[in-house]
């Protein structure tokens, strides 16, 4: 994929469906009994995984665009697949579905691409075993072999690290067991798969620990719960984050980003971006299938001038990290526009994703002219400095070809970004025809 510096962003925009409640909206509904109708369903090559995985598991599934129509059979209703699990590129997939494949008396196996394999599995394979699944993992990495029991033993599980999937795939897998299971958080995550649950009727506990920080979430299984008619996916924040960093630093933009997910544990890269001195705006909020949603309107500065925070340095660390991970890699190419640049630290699971996005996004950014220092936990992004167009390694992961492509807009010169187009199916295959549409450049392929 070729770029070249725009002038602006003008013009409205549909998100396309959120990635992490599409996953969750397709497997809970597979989980429920009866017929469930989903608009704006991701169209991310992870979701299809899901879905494909989810009928190799025998549920019935009909596509048409972005819409999905999924007719469960109940927990009880999945049946052992003909052969591996082919979970692509997505983790969500892999932890989310070991989890429901751990409360089924049959044996599964499990596999993903290179990049996949490569990440670890390790922490949901001890929950899933003290709750009485058998896995075996290779050096703590996918391939999975899991070789379930029908009504799992109930667990209380503290987290030893902050992950919404290793949450999610212990709460999936209490449905299924004999009594009450409990996940202590001691830093909030993403809190999609509690919300799907309850939109669906099932009960999730909540209580704050006595005198510590974090909760306590619940699920009582063996649970049943029946399919809603209608559920409708928000559009995605993690990819709206790319299209407002580059709206917030070019001249004369203007967005509107309609129907975006504004859940409490995502919209923080909304918060950053304003303290960073981008001028944003949330209007029309209301509600879908349990997930709190609006437009978001961002407009450029005047002239081409670097952000000013108002309160110094940006400086980024702590549990809001957890939040913000996906956003990450947009947030350090931004920093080459801020006033005093941007620091990240805490952020070491950023070299456990589809890269080791620590180091691709130091490497592309170095290529552009850009002066950073790598941590082991983060990097420091030195601004203000003017980016010049470069060869960009996407390294395969599509955080890193979104973020570089939106560096390119800012950048002097044409930027080439290498796999761009391929890895960016994982998560928004339409992104660079998005951003065209509203460039008053488009990018050549």
């Amino acid at each position: 994929m070729k770029l070249t510096p725009v002038q602006h962003l003008l013009g409205r925009l549909k998100m396309p469906g959120d990635k992490s409640v599409s996953h969750r909206a397709a497997m809970i509904s597979a989980l429920a009994k009866g017929q469930t109708y989903i608009e704006n369903f991701s169209s991310s090559a992870d979701c299809v995984a899901t879905l494909a995985c989810l009928q190799r598991l025998g549920v019935e599934i009909e596509r048409a665009g972005r819409n999905v129509t999924i007719i469960g059979e109940g927990i009880s209703g999945l049946r052992q697949p003909p052969d591996t699990l082919d979970c692509g590129n997505s983790g969500t997939t892999m932890r989310l579905l070991a989890g429901i494949v751990a409360g089924k008396d049959f044996t599964t196996r499990m596999v993903g691409d290179d990049s996949l394999s490569k990440r670890p599995m390790g922490r949901i394979v001890d929950p899933l075993q003290r709750m009485g699944a058998v896995i075996t993992a290779t050096d703590g990495r996918a391939p999975l072999e899991i070789k379930g029991r029908e009504s799992l033993w109930p667990l209380s599980y503290e987290l030893p690290v902050a992950s919404a999937q290793v949450k999610s795939c212990v709460l999936l897998a209490g449905l299924m067991a004999d009594g009450k299971t409990e996940v202590i958080e001691r830093t909030p995550t993403r809190d999609h798969t509690e919300r799907m649950l309850r939109y669906f009727g099932v009960q999730v506990g909540f209580e704050s620990l006595a005198g510590e920080p974090g909760y306590r979430l619940s699920v009582t299984g063996p649970a049943r719960f029946t399919a809603m008619e209608r559920l409708e996916i928000p559009g995605d924040i993690s990819t709206a984050a790319f299209f407002m960093a580059g709206a917030a630093v070019l001249p004369g933009s203007e967005l509107f980003l309609e129907n975006v997910g504004l859940n409490s544990t995502r919209v923080q890269i909304v918060d950053v971006l304003q303290r960073a001195g981008a001028n944003i705006e949330i209007t029309g909020q209301t509600e879908i299938s349990n997930e709190p949603v609006g437009t978001i309107r961002i407009t450029g500065p005047a002239t081409r001038t670097p952000l000013k925070p108002a309160l110094g340095p940006l400086v980024l660390s702590g549990p809001v990290i957890a939040q913000l991970i996906d956003e990450l890699p947009i947030l350090a190419v931004l920093g080459t526009q801020i006033e005093g640049g941007i620091t990240i630290h805490d952020a070491v699971e950023l070299r456990h994703k589809e890269s080791d996005r620590i180091a691709a996004t130091v490497k592309g950014l170095r290529a552009m002219g850009a002066l950073v220092e790598e941590h082991p936990d983060g990097l420091t992004v030195m601004g203000p400095v003017a980016l010049k167009g470069a060869l960009i390694d996407a390294h395969r992961d599509h955080r890193i070809a979104m973020a570089f492509g939106i560096a390119a807009l800012l950048a002097e010169g044409e930027t080439e970004i290498d796999g761009a187009e391929d890895c960016v199916s994982v998560s928004c295959p339409d992104f660079f025809e998005l951003l065209a549409s509203v460039s008053n450049e488009t990018a050549d392929e």
